[in-house]
């Protein structure tokens, strides 16, 4: 790794200046593009698909049926995908797993152009996605860090968050039109979004090979496991993310919103699904040019609070532009507290375990992603799409309320503050994708 003496000062313009960050940040923009539109595609196609032979709920279940398949990987591959990234080059890691997105997506092009698609085969191709997201998640989370001064780490996570909000802007409502064109043409976009992502990453020239530690690869797995269930920063903070996004996931239910409540069609579904990145982009640009001072804990539960009322107007809304509003609104909320959560672990964890520390945080993101979408969608089936909203954002302020009291280090950390000469966990100072 590159002396930390060598980057220069922490001003603004300082990142500019990190040659490999920029293309990791290039890389990392371009690929969740790709991301995204291959996600809102086969949301929509599994949907739609679904809707010729069953009614809105079961089909919406079959919907949140892509965020269970899709996490089913991350549970068993976490730790080994952890180990992995703190033992190899996390670059090579990163390119072998692009390079399966590229399989991935190329194969939903080909049934989608050959007419071939179907709910089983939609959810299998998402399985497979899942197994190299488990694989990628942690050596990028683990990466980036290698490529800046920690000095600069704070406002790196910031651009990073803003790569993903402004693709998450731009990926939906892209998709929307890119799918009411043909579900082929979206699919292909995004395979050539992945090409250039690869090509991008390859082009980092510094060493991304972490200082292996001794032991053997389950020793090294569970002195991942007991550093975060023993620090309540790192644990508190996934814990929380894991809890309230894991009720709060309305966003799984948009396909059923755009199609039978709001009647939008998939244009509409396009923006629904970019209206929380029309709020949480501002948030990550002001929070790369302005980082956040001080009271971060405070100001991380107060967000989340206001991401489950969100939840909760968003699911008694009858009118499509008060429902962006309200999805804008808690994509702010979710931005600000995701960017506080990250840095906090990033800032406490050594680079030699940010691999399996990455790993575990993947897993409790997955969990309440893509288990959130499949509880989401349970919630569906019995209770309708409003309800299950409603149901979402009740909890998601429970859970706010309840870890601010189980976690009291977390609600009193204040300043995200790196250290550079610090290698070991830092007592008290906090993240989430």
């Amino acid at each position: 790794m590159p002396d930390p003496d060598s980057y220069p000062s922490s001003k603004p313009a300082s990142l500019l200046g990190q040659r490999d960050f920029l293309f990791f940040w290039f890389s990392r923009w371009t690929a969740s593009l790709a991301v995204m539109i291959e996600a809102v595609t086969l949301q929509w196609q599994v949907y739609d698909i679904a809707r010729t032979h069953m009614d809105v709920k079961r089909a919406a279940f079959m919907v949140s049926m892509l965020g269970l398949v899709t996490f089913i990987p991350v549970v068993f591959l976490t730790l080994p995908a952890g180990e992995t990234a703190d033992r190899y080059e996390r670059k090579r890691i990163m390119a072998i797993c692009e390079t399966g997105e590229i399989l991935t997506i190329a194969m939903l092009a080909a049934a989608a152009l050959f007419h071939f698609s179907s709910v089983p085969l939609l959810l299998g191709v998402a399985m497979v996605f899942g197994v190299t997201r488990s694989f990628f998640s942690p050596a990028s989370t683990a990466l980036g860090p290698m490529l800046v001064s920690k000095e600069l780490l704070p406002k790196a996570i910031a651009w990073n968050s803003l790569a993903w909000q402004t693709a998450a802007i731009g990926g939906p409502a892209l998709g929307g039109l890119l799918i009411a064109i043909s579900p082929a043409t979206a699919y292909c976009t995004g395979f050539c979004l992945y090409l250039v992502a690869l090509i991008s990453l390859l082009c980092i020239r510094t060493s991304t090979q972490p200082k292996v530690q001794p032991g053997s690869r389950w020793a090294l797995m569970k002195e991942g496991l007991g550093y975060v269930w023993s620090n309540k920063i790192v644990f508190g903070s996934i814990s929380l993310d894991l809890f309230a996004v894991l009720l709060g996931g309305a966003t799984a239910l948009l396909p059923v919103f755009a199609r039978d409540v709001l009647h939008a069609g998939p244009q509409g579904f396009g923006i629904l699904r970019a209206g929380a990145a029309m709020g949480a982009a501002p948030v990550a640009f002001m929070l790369a040019t302005r980082p956040l001072q001080r009271h971060a804990g405070k100001v991380m539960f107060i967000a989340v609070a206001i991401f489950g009322a969100a939840t909760l107007v968003f699911g008694l809304s009858k009118s499509i532009w008060l429902s962006v509003a309200m999805l804008a609104v808690l994509g702010a909320a979710d931005m600000l507290s995701v960017y506080i959560r990250q840095t906090l672990v990033q800032i406490v964890t050594p680079d030699h375990m940010r691999g399996r520390v990455g790993a575990v945080s993947s897993l409790f993101i997955g969990a309440s992603n893509e288990l959130g979408e499949f509880e989401s969608g349970l919630a569906a089936r019995i209770l309708g799409p409003v309800g299950a909203a409603v149901f979402g954002g009740v909890g998601a302020m429970v859970v706010t309320g309840t870890w601010s009291v189980l976690f009291p280090q977390l609600r009193k950390a204040d300043r995200l503050v790196a250290q550079p000469t610090v290698q070991t966990p830092l007592p008290d100072p906090v993240p989430t994708p």
